[in-house]
């Protein structure tokens, strides 16, 4: 492993803390949600260069440059997926197959860079009624786990269930349960070329779960796990033999 200090951005939109009422949205998350779970990552990696981008920055904040030095890329959005650049989605896509960390959470199941680099709708059921969440663990021996209380008790949070349109995921670490009676799979993790992805469900604008130090614990464990530092970072070329053959022929 590179002795090298990380390069984590957290990503978020950042629609609801402009749009939702101020006065919540201040008191719960005064930074916005990407300034509270940059916080919590902090505590757990003082030495990385942790910042935030969202996306009204000049090319969504996560230019060629940017991308180009980040170990991982945490990404939350939620109602503005369709407002986010193909040309930016092109680039962390690249990134990620180079091997580029990327860690999705919450409502950014839908993001174009997640549904692209899964190949499904990514769709799910879901019903806000501020239920309790219980976060299983169901995979403690993986690296994602380690420390994590099983359950994680949430007690207000979004019900998001079953079925979660994704495929067969690498890992499955933790699955929640709700008041409701419903199940989901809510942290799984997936190879994509090169990289790695971690997807972590608990997260939702209207509730302080960020705050929670066990979620925090979960997202620090899920960005260390993704980190290739020492990775080459290069995307895998793809080449049909049959078809350059032809083409020389």
């Amino acid at each position: 492993m590179s002795d090298r200090k990380l390069n984590i951005v957290v990503w978020n939109e950042g629609v609801h803390e402009a749009n939702n009422d101020p006065v919540t949205m201040a008191e719960m998350y005064p930074e916005g949600m990407h300034g509270a779970i940059a916080s919590g990552l902090r505590s757990y990696y003082p030495d990385a260069d942790i910042t935030t981008a969202t996306l009204a920055d000049s090319g969504h904040g996560l230019s060629e440059e940017v991308l180009a030095r980040t170990d991982v890329l945490l990404w939350w959005g939620h109602i503005a997926h369709g407002e986010v650049s193909e040309d930016v989605v092109d680039r962390v896509q690249r990134h990620v197959l180079g091997g580029m960390g990327l860690v999705v959470l919450h409502s950014g199941h839908f993001a174009k860079v997640f549904t692209r680099l899964l190949g499904t709708t990514c769709s799910l059921k879901w019903r806000n009624d501020g239920e309790r969440e219980l976060v299983w663990t169901v995979k403690p021996s993986h690296p994602i786990a380690a420390g994590v209380e099983s359950p994680i008790v949430i007690p207000k949070q979004e019900m998001y269930g079953e079925l979660f349109d994704i495929p067969e995921p690498d890992d499955l670490i933790f699955i929640s349960a709700f008041e409701g009676g419903e199940v989901f799979r809510s942290g799984v993790t997936f190879s994509r070329g090169k990289g790695r992805i971690f997807y972590f469900s608990p997260g939702d604008q209207e509730y302080p779960v960020y705050h929670q130090p066990q979620i925090q614990k979960v997202i620090a464990n899920g960005v260390g796990w993704v980190a290739q530092p020492e990775q080459f970072r290069e995307a895998p070329g793809v080449s049909n033999p049959a078809r350059e053959y032809f083409e020389k022929h």
